[in-house]
């Protein structure tokens, strides 16, 4: 049954709050609302009474009556002035970089990485879609695997990338991250390893997470210096310790981002991707690689695919980042015999994606590269913008140089990557913080910035961060209610 939180237990938690660095109870308010997200206070508790903290802190009720105020207006904190409100998560900050969340007026999302679609390129493939549609409509409509002329597509890219792929190799997902989800379901399962990147993907954390599978994280090592040829040298990925995870947890599969790797930009070199393959072939861990970043190469850096080393390589591909999200059409490449497994599983999910935009989605895979130059132009422009903003404004922030995708990695100079992630709607911001890249409360010392907003923006986006890690400096009450042990809230 939800308790309450006593005085005495609360003040023991908040620590020494007020540092007067800003008015008593916004302080106050910011380390409740740490404590909250942090879980040290639990969720559907009642706080103390205005007056009992009071009297407990030796403040007046003034002050804890206007931090409550403040709590209840952001979502934290339930009930009116009076009674003893409840605590609670918002929509907006739960998760943080979750999908279907509006945006609230005036604030700047940095939690998502993503274009807008390539808006003439978009619509008339649709336009030209529904030109085709009538011939479809004496069907019933379901297809499972996907509509032909999407798959035929789909593998004339690869064969054209010297991977021979035939369309009986091609599932059509609605999206990546059902791709995942499908793959998960059919390689993984409950109790199962599936080895991942550290840091990687938030939502495929999630998914691996809600699968019921356990994480196998392998740490990145730091970021080395490109070669003279422009291939990468070897150091962006610790192939020695994934091998030996490999060999010593036996994973049922691993999932990686070898293309412009989110949250870090990294591109896995062609020496590595050899020897990765070649050692995880007898260790049973299926190597599933998303390349939905693939083709967004800034620095024009030449690798092949992964799956041009083993047909055995599972590959998700998608629109959603070289083309929109809105699409809501990815795709499996795999053997033969596990499209059949992909397929017997996807039916327990649904039945089909969209007619229309498999359609619209044939049309754009067949003239892949026509958006491609000038989105990558647009998106050079921001990182060269990005980059030297936080080299200006942040300049304690060291920050990894992505090679391609659509993100930069911050190491920050203080573990509160949380911390800003709290107080940034203040400053009209909204992040997604470094634990969401990783497992067990890593990376508080990072954060993902991505460089998809106009250079107005990003502009905006930096001094409001700038201001951010001023109060979060001026506030170190904030970061280490972070870095304190975990511990569970005394309830009466």
């Amino acid at each position: 049954m939800p308790g309450s939180l006593n005085p005495t237990a609360m003040v023991r938690l908040l620590g020494p709050w007020n540092t007067g660095a800003a008015p008593a109870y916004r302080e106050l308010a910011d380390v409740v609302r740490l404590l909250v997200m942090d879980g040290r206070i639990p969720l559907d508790v009642a706080l103390p009474s205005e007056r009992a903290l009071a009297v407990t802190l030796g403040v007046s009720r003034t002050t804890v009556t206007a931090a409550y105020a403040s709590l209840r207006e952001q979502g934290f904190l339930s009930g009116g002035q009076g009674s003893r409100g409840r605590t609670g998560i918002p929509h907006r900050t739960v998760p943080v970089s979750g999908p279907g969340l509006a945006v609230p007026d005036g604030i700047l999302d940095l939690a998502y990485a993503s274009l807008p679609a390539t808006g003439e390129v978009v619509h008339r493939a649709f336009a030209d879609a529904l030109v085709d549609l009538p011939a479809l409509l004496p069907s019933f409509g379901y297809d499972a695997v996907g509509l032909p002329p999407l798959r035929e597509a789909i593998a004339d890219r690869y064969t054209a990338a010297g991977i021979p792929t035939t369309a009986a190799q091609i599932l059509v997902t609605s999206g990546a991250q059902h791709a995942l989800n499908i793959i998960l379901k059919t390689l993984a399962g409950r109790q199962q390893k599936v080895l991942v990147e550290h840091p990687s993907y938030p939502n495929a954390l999630d998914a691996i997470r809600t699968s019921g599978s356990r994480t196998v994280p392998v740490p990145m090592p730091p970021a080395a210096e490109p070669t003279s040829g422009g291939d990468p040298a070897s150091g962006g990925w610790d192939i020695e310790g994934m091998v030996a995870a490999m060999r010593h947890q036996r994973p049922a599969m691993a999932y990686l981002v070898p293309d412009f790797h989110n949250p870090t930009g990294r591109i896995m070199s062609n020496l590595q991707r050899r020897r990765l393959v070649r050692e995880a072939a007898g260790t049973g861990t299926v190597l599933v690689v998303d390349e939905t970043l693939r083709e967004l190469n800034l620095d024009a850096v030449a690798t092949s695919p992964l799956a041009a080393f083993s047909p055995a390589v599972v590959t998700i591909g998608s629109l959603s980042k070289s083309h929109w999200a809105g699409l809501r059409t990815g795709w499996i490449r795999a053997e033969e015999d596990l499209i059949s497994r992909f397929v017997q599983t996807r039916t327990t999910m649904d039945l089909g994606g969209p007619v229309v935009e498999q359609l619209a989605a044939a049309r754009l895979v067949r003239a892949f590269t026509e958006p491609l130059d000038a989105r990558l132009e647009e998106l050079r422009r921001n990182r060269e913008t990005l980059l030297g903003l936080l080299a200006e404004h942040l300049p304690d922030w060291h920050v990894e140089r992505p090679r391609g995708g659509l993100t930069a990695w911050c190491r920050l100079p203080t573990a509160s990557s949380t911390a800003l992630t709290v107080v940034a709607p203040d400053f009209g911001l909204r992040l997604a913080a470094g634990p969401r890249f990783g497992v067990g409360g890593a990376f508080e010392h990072f954060m993902r910035v991505p460089y998809t907003l106009a250079p107005a923006q990003l502009e905006t986006a930096v001094l409001a961060l700038r201001d951010a890690q001023a109060r979060i400096d001026a506030s170190p009450q904030l970061r280490r209610t972070l870095k304190a042990p975990k511990e569970a809230a005394a309830v009466a």
